[in-house]
């Protein structure tokens, strides 16, 4: 992504295609009928033997032949990025699929529905966890990267009592003390070889009380929820761990909205509205770029920095149909100073929660 947002604006068309590769409804590829029919379109609308469409026409048969290819089974989704008229090819395989298929046709790529989907999968460490037994796994775009186990002895119950009975709980206790401290050395060397910011437990409430008491103050501070571990359901069940991660976000979308908020009419290290952005990225004042989840809701600007895209055209195989050029051409150029300036990206997918500010704002790293 940085290196497709460090191009300048080309005067031959890029294509950004964004094709989910599941098979639809009728267990079917309805990703080959799009692309046929959007290529076909937009090459009418070149002149004939005009370097653009010349342009143009050789990317669509590089892109046919890239998806004749057989496919990974385990690719869901797939992002290209093409113009034969500056030497530009990147295929991205995903194994997360797109809602609907997309083509956007300017002078740079278009970033904002990948950058999008890195958000919406951002990397986590879901920590399930019993006494004995646990279950490490980093997830993403890709599910599942990394999954460790780690299994210790089980303690047997001990029904006798007296010194007997406390000689077994303090060997039960050393036993579990060091199954947690196993864990958690493991979660550390996860942590930071990943650079996982997010790390979530599914555990009940003693299990989660015992390795709490051996984490470091720095995996404590990552941890964003804790779940029940359901009773019989082993370390298998992951839906409550997704379960949990969907509703966080939801709520820290609103909280980050309020930050914006706050900062913007407090301190005066946040600004809101598109124009306002636009400065703060001129400026290198940028730490995190806050913009809705639907382009359709950004207000337009009367003037784009120079150097930002010049034209742009969406197609689509969604419902919602057509995207306005000048929205378009917005997102590309806030999703490509974001990408330059090492800001961080956070879309918010309530739209409702950025609309009396044209959807979009920014936290600041300093003041003017």
């Amino acid at each position: 992504m940085e290196t497709l947002a460090a191009l300048e604006p080309s005067p031959f068309p890029v294509i950004s295609l964004y094709l989910s590769l599941a098979p639809n409804q009728v267990g079917r590829e309805g990703y080959q009928q799009f692309v046929r029919k959007v290529f076909k379109e937009r090459a009418q609308g070149y002149r004939m033997n005009s370097p653009e469409r010349d342009s143009f026409e050789k990317d669509a048969e590089r892109i046919r032949e890239q998806l004749a290819n057989e496919q990974d089974p385990s690719w869901h989704g797939i992002a290209i990025f093409a113009c034969s008229g500056i030497d530009l090819f990147e295929a991205i395989p995903l194994e997360t699929p797109f809602d609907d298929h997309w083509m956007f046709v300017g002078s740079v790529p278009h970033l904002y529905p990948l950058a999008k989907l890195v958000d919406t999968y951002t990397r986590y460490a879901a920590v399930m966890l019993d006494t004995n037994k646990a279950r490490i796994v980093v997830s993403g775009l890709a599910p599942n990267e990394r999954d460790e186990q780690i299994v210790n002895n089980k303690t047997r119950r001990n029904s006798k009592g007296g010194w007997s009975q406390a000689r077994y709980q303090r060997r039960a206790d050393n036993v579990h003390m060091h199954h947690m401290k196993e864990v958690v050395d493991a979660l550390d060397k996860i942590v930071r070889e990943e650079g996982i910011d997010q790390i979530i437990i599914s555990a009940d409430e003693t299990a989660l009380s015992k390795l709490r008491e051996q984490m470091p103050a720095h995996l404590k501070e990552k941890i964003v929820d804790s779940v029940p571990l359901q009773r019989n359901a082993g370390l298998d069940a992951l839906e409550s761990i997704f379960d949990a991660i969907r509703v966080k976000d939801a709520e820290s979308d609103a909280e980050k909205v309020q930050e914006l908020m706050d900062e913007w009419q407090g301190s005066g290290l946040g600004v809101v509205g598109p124009e306002a952005t636009l400065r703060a990225f001129e400026m290198g004042q940028v730490e995190e770029l806050i913009i809705t989840g639907s382009v359709d809701t950004l207000k337009p600007v009367q003037k784009l920095p120079d150097g930002a895209a010049s034209e742009m055209t969406a197609d689509t195989s969604g419902p919602q149909g057509s995207i306005d050029e000048d929205r378009l051409k917005l997102s590309a150029e806030l999703i490509k100073r974001a990408q330059q300036t090492a800001a961080r990206i956070r879309f918010i997918e309530d739209a409702s929660l950025l609309e009396e500010v044209g959807g979009v704002g920014a936290l600041l790293r300093f003041r003017i």
